[in-house]
């Protein structure tokens, strides 16, 4: 993929209901717009560190064609002034991501070994504000040098190149766990590993025998208080069964591991096709909540809720709440034979009720062509479609699901793309980019188009406690000049603040967007 080539969006929001001119509570502040001296590069991380400071580690490139440099590492205190920076020289060959324990500064990386004959996950060390790196080495697995050996998409895996890997950090980045699916000789194993951010080993556990008769692409993690249980949620390919017409080849399994043994929960009820399911420890119960389909195609029909027990798994409780007409009508206006799919779970809030509050986003991958003078080469385009948030009560009962139509693609770098959301008391909030104001299709359906602009608005939307949605403009393009990445916020969850960082070219500048506070824009009329 060129990261020359620009970044094409099409946003349309659309069809469904807003709060006129209801004034949402959000104030933003905004960074100096600082001079910089990588023009290509992309965000690998964004943290916060104990004092306040935010850390950005970016991955640049140069030379023709574009290759990876290194990585530029930003220091900024808690008043967005750029009080350090640090240029290390090593790119790396597959860069996880970065985090921040102790005062100290980790970046992720996969890599393979040619004397070993191995692949390595390796931690690169330095403490903030001293600079000097050093290496750890957390894995080294055996195996032959493959194509795409990261499981970069873990919603579309692709299984049989011999080796394949993933990694899944918990929501409060205090741990990680790492998969790996390879071949030993003419035998092939699976083993599962769990790390906390300070790099101790918390869990190994040999899922080898499980992993004979399914294929597992993991899609959400969740780790208990201890660390020492990890619930690995996500789909679970048949291998060697035969399939009727009506079956799908895989169903979702919760798989739950400590260093002693494992236990599995399938879920697969005639009839009914769970999808994008995530677990969640609430109190003394483990909740699985998500989507499930009438039909093997994943044309969604609702959301589901179940109880387990969280060391057995067994399930407690079930139900399933059927989307309403009124959702259908948000979503599709008077459209007929529409549906609902390839929804990828985002965002999770519980409010103090213990209700659940959660965001997922149509999403999938197509090939395209892009043509540079006389010859053409293929590429892939990312879509970014509707955002779905659903309000669930502690007794499993959906008090209401909303849609915000959308659609988006691009084949650059997609932290402009998507949404980012949080959630603050009862009511929830998503940052989107849109080019244009909104305008009314009737008098209840508004549409946001995606304009020719360079420089994307940043949107704030609002569904409040009883389903409602309002929106404004929150920052103009002509008050922050360079585009905002909305998908990749660092999120201090503590002050009910999201920092945004906006780059282009060689120019680049922090946001930082406080929820609660005074408004400090005029509602949109």
């Amino acid at each position: 993929m060129s990261l020359r080539k620009s970044m094409f969006l099409l946003l349309v929001f659309g069809s469904f209901f807003f709060v006129n001119a209801q004034e949402i509570s959000v104030q933003y502040n905004l960074g100096e717009n600082y001079s910089d001296r990588y023009k290509y590069s992309t965000v690998l991380s964004i943290n916060g560190s104990d004092n306040g400071n935010t850390v950005i580690v970016r991955r640049y490139y140069g030379g023709m064609p574009l290759r990876p440099k290194g990585h530029f590492i930003e220091l900024y205190d808690a008043d967005m002034n750029l009080i350090e920076d640090y240029n290390n020289k090593y790119a790396g060959q597959y860069m996880v991501d970065g985090f921040i324990r102790n005062g100290q500064l980790y970046l992720l990386e996969l890599k393979y070994n040619d004397l070993e004959f191995a692949y390595q996950y390796v931690v690169h060390q330095t403490p903030l504000g001293e600079f000097n790196f050093t290496e750890r080495k957390l894995l080294t697995i055996p195996s032959k040098e493959v194509l795409n050996p990261l499981a970069v998409n873990k919603y579309n895996r692709k299984f049989g190149n011999g080796f394949s890997t993933a990694v899944h950090f918990n929501q409060e980045k205090t741990a990680f766990a790492i998969t790996v699916q390879h071949r030993s000789g003419k035998d092939e194993k699976y083993t599962m590993y769990a790390f906390s951010t300070d790099l101790k080993q918390q869990l190994e556990y040999d899922f080898t025998e499980q992993a004979q008769e399914k294929n597992y692409a993991f899609e959400n993690i969740e780790i208990s208080k201890d660390l020492k249980t990890v619930y690995f949620m996500g789909k679970a390919f048949f291998k060697k069964r035969r399939f009727d017409v009506k079956e799908r080849r895989f169903q979702y399994e919760l798989v739950r591991v400590t260093n002693q043994d494992h236990h599995i929960q399938e879920f697969a009820e005639p009839g009914k096709f769970p999808e994008s399911l995530k677990p969640l420890l609430l109190d003394n119960e483990l909740i699985v909540v998500g989507f499930y389909a009438d039909r093997k195609d994943n044309r969604y029909n609702g959301l589901v809720h179940y109880t387990l027990n969280p060391r057995t798994l067994s399930v407690a409780s079930k139900k399933y709440n059927a989307f309403s007409s009124q959702f259908m009508l948000d979503k599709f206006g008077r459209e007929v034979d529409t549906e609902i799919k390839n929804l990828i779970f985002k965002d999770i809030h519980v409010t103090a009720s213990n209700a659940i509050v959660f965001s997922a986003e149509e999403y999938f991958v197509t090939e395209g062509e892009d043509f540079d003078g006389n010859s053409s080469r293929k590429v892939n385009r990312y879509h970014y479609n509707d955002i779905v948030c659903a309000k669930i009560n502690k007794n499993g009962d959906m008090e209401w699901a909303r849609n915000i139509n959308k659609a988006e693609v691009t084949q650059g770098d997609e932290a402009y793309a998507s949404y980012s959301a949080f959630g603050h008391k009862e009511d929830m909030y998503f940052f989107i980019n849109s080019g244009e104001n909104p305008q009314k299709l009737t008098n209840e359906r508004i549409i946001f188009k995606q304009g020719y602009s360079r420089n994307p608005n940043l949107f704030v939307i609002k569904i409040d406690a009883s389903g409602s949605i309002s929106h404004q403009k929150l920052i103009d393009d002509k008050e922050v000049r360079l585009p905002i990445m909305v998908s990749k916020p660092f999120i201090r969850a503590a002050d009910n603040e999201l920092m945004f960082y906006a780059k282009r070219g060689t120019k680049k500048q922090l946001i930082s967007v406080v929820v609660g506070g005074a408004s400090s824009v005029s509602p949109t009329k």
